[in-house]
C-alpha cells in the first residue's frame, strides 16, 4: 500500500491552496494583515530541509526564491522574511511574508504579535488571481 502526501491539518485550517510547484505546494496564510504565502515540499515525513535530497533541497531553495522574488515585485515588498520554524506545524513549511515598514508588527517578528483577521472571499479571489498571473501557474 503507498502512503499519499498529506498536508498537515493546522495548515489545512489556516491556509488556502493556491496551486503547486514541482516539488511544492503553494498556500496563503489567510491573515488579510500580511501578504503571507506558504510552500509545502510534497514528502511524507519530512520536517527539517536536510532530511531532503540533495536534488529536492536544490529544488527548494529555487522555488523559494522564484516565489519571494515575486511576491517582492507583486507587492512591492520592503522586505521578505522567509522562515521555517514548525514548532507547532512539524511538516516541512516556509513561510515568505512580504513586510512593509507601515505593516503592523514592523519591525518586529509577525509570529505571535497580533490574531489573523482572515480575508474576504472577494479579496481571496483578486490575490489569488493576481499570485496566479505573477507566478504563472
Amino acid at each position: 500500500m503507498t502512503t499519499l502526501f498529506e498536508l498537515h491539518p493546522r495548515l489545512k485550517q489556516d491556509c488556502i491552496a493556491i496551486g503547486r510547484f514541482e516539488l511544492c505546494q503553494l498556500l496563503m496564510m489567510n491573515d488579510s494583515q500580511y501578504p503571507w504565502f506558504i510552500l509545502v515540499p510534497e514528502k511524507i515525513g519530512i520536517k527539517e530541509v536536510y532530511q531532503l535530497s540533495k536534488l529536492e533541497r536544490n529544488m527548494l531553495i529555487e522555488e523559494s526564491s522564484m516565489l519571494a522574488e515575486n511576491l517582492a515585485l507583486l507587492y512591492n515588498a520592503d522586505k521578505m522574511n522567509i522562515a521555517a520554524i514548525g514548532n507547532l506545524v512539524p511538516q516541512l513549511h516556509i513561510h515568505h511574508v512580504v513586510r512593509y515598514q507601515t505593516d503592523i508588527a514592523w519591525p518586529a517578528p509577525i509570529w505571535g504579535k497580533f490574531a489573523a483577521v482572515p480575508y474576504s472571499r472577494q479579496q481571496i479571489t483578486d490575490n489569488m488571481a493576481l499570485v496566479k498571473k505573477q507566478l504563472k501557474i
